[in-house]
């Protein structure tokens, strides 16, 4: 067996990954990493990148399809869709992303060994390539295998029941879609399959859609799905196929058959840790997922974890920061988690973004809110449902959480991020001058409410 050794060996090289790989190296670190797919993880490869190509897609069609019904003067006819140079427009947007990811990571001097990786311990790994076995002794080594889809059981993954991966791959628009789920993965897709003219029922066990966000922020996105035709069963449980291949569905003790060409599963994801030997090391859990410190340090000395694998969010940007951060703990620099807030973004329509502590979270805090209605820049866009609301404490006005539901708001999720890492409070953001047309006044709008100046509204 060939044998090669390195200061620090990454096991996958998603967002957490390539992002540690490639810091490490840049501080001076003799580093490998590991990995059997395309570098870029399921972000780039088949999750984030591949579903925004999609929704971009779906938008630009049902626009242009209905053009001839708007008030702008334009008109169109026989718009249609090719959905297989769809994909090959965005395989190549992928190939790009995931191309320019190897390159940065050769030109930091990190080395992509390809293949499966086996743990033996603390310090040893046996990569299976097509070479044959490597094995790999290193000084510090970080797992970051991301996740995958969870399976229900009554639905196992194959043939008419899909994961979101092979949906992001499908080839021609399915006629009838049903989906098992009503977070955002699932409605992201699901709506951009409805634009694109498949029948979508989504089908969600809790009361309402995206359950992890309050009745406010959701309302606007269960409007659009019902604008779009989306049929929404609520309180209700997806218990198998029948012999014609029809969703069934439990709701209140009725059992419903819900025509599908195909099922698309979408109930969560899980850390994959599991198929490679690192049960053997005996990693202190946090339930399913590796339990670590503000360095990101398991409960081994010299193993570290990030993404996915350490528990929720589990979002790409929070992995980028936690590789960031064990690269440069690594190097010797004095760092740690004191994130004050991760944004999370649903590129639902309209998108949702959540920062922070949610109304209620926090005794005492106030709200103060301003809607897209009264924004000039929204009244534009042709769309004006929505808000943005900041919490705050009432005798400090500094800012605890900041959320938006609108048309574009994603692109806020930076000013919100950043207003609870600086620790803003109102008047730091209503006496920012905001420009003017943009979504973004409605930030400022909304802390000058908070303060009892709101001049538009």
């Amino acid at each position: 067996m060939r044998d090669l050794t390195c200061q620090v060996l990454i096991i996958g090289a998603g967002p957490g990954g390539y992002v540690c790989a490639i810091r490490a190296g840049q501080l001076g670190l003799d580093t490998v990493v590991v990995e059997k797919e395309a570098p870029g993880g399921t972000c780039l490869n088949v999750g984030c990148i591949p579903s925004k190509a999609l929704i971009h897609t779906a938008d630009e069609f049902f626009r242009m399809a209905g053009a001839a019904e708007g008030p702008l003067g334009i008109s169109s006819s026989d718009v249609t869709l090719d959905l297989g140079k769809t994909q090959e427009w965005k395989d190549g947007v992928v190939q790009r992303l995931t191309g320019g990811v190897a390159g940065l990571m050769k030109a930091a001097g990190v080395r992509h060994v390809a293949g499966r990786a086996r743990v033996e311990d603390g310090k040893t790994v046996v990569v299976e390539g097509e070479d044959g076995p490597l094995r790999i002794r290193c000084e510090s080594l970080v797992i970051a295998t991301g996740a995958a889809p969870v399976e229900v059981p009554a639905l196992p993954f194959g043939g008419q029941v899909i994961t979101s991966t092979e949906a992001l791959e499908l080839r021609e628009v399915p006629e009838r879609l049903a989906m098992v789920g009503g977070g955002y993965i699932g409605l992201e897709i699901g709506t951009a399959f409805a634009k694109m003219g498949s029948k979508v029922a989504v089908v969600e066990a809790e009361k309402r859609i995206l359950p992890q966000y309050d009745a406010a922020l959701t309302k606007p996105v269960a409007a659009r799905l019902e604008a779009l035709g989306v049929e929404l069963h609520l309180e209700a449980t997806a218990t198998g196929l029948s012999e014609a291949g029809a969703l069934m569905v439990e709701t209140a003790g009725n059992v419903t058959e819900l025509p599908a060409d195909k099922v698309l599963v979408t109930v969560g994801r899980r850390p994959v840790l599991d198929g490679f030997g690192l049960g053997d090391l005996g990693l202190s859990r946090d339930g399913p997922f590796l339990r670590i410190d503000e360095v990101c340090a398991t409960s081994m000395r010299g193993v570290y974890a990030i993404g996915d694998v350490t528990g929720a969010p589990m979002l790409a940007h929070r992995a980028i920061a936690q590789g960031k951060l064990v690269a440069e703990h690594l190097a010797g620099h004095s760092v740690g988690w004191d994130k004050r807030a991760v944004a999370a973004v649903c590129f639902t329509d309209p998108e949702v973004v959540v920062v922070g502590a949610l109304p209620g979270e926090v005794e005492g805090a106030e709200v103060s809110q301003f809607p897209f209605q009264a924004n000039g820049r929204a009244l534009t866009m042709e769309r004006t449902d929505g808000f943005v609301r900041v919490v705050h404490a009432p005798d400090t006005g500094l800012v605890l959480g900041l959320q938006a539901v609108g048309a574009g708001v994603s692109e806020l999720a930076g000013e919100f991020a950043l207003a609870l890492e600086m620790a803003a409070t109102l008047t730091d953001i209503a006496e920012t001058i905001h420009a003017h047309p943009t979504l973004g006044e409605t930030v400022q709008e909304a802390a000058m409410g908070g303060l009892g100046a709101a001049l538009h509204i």
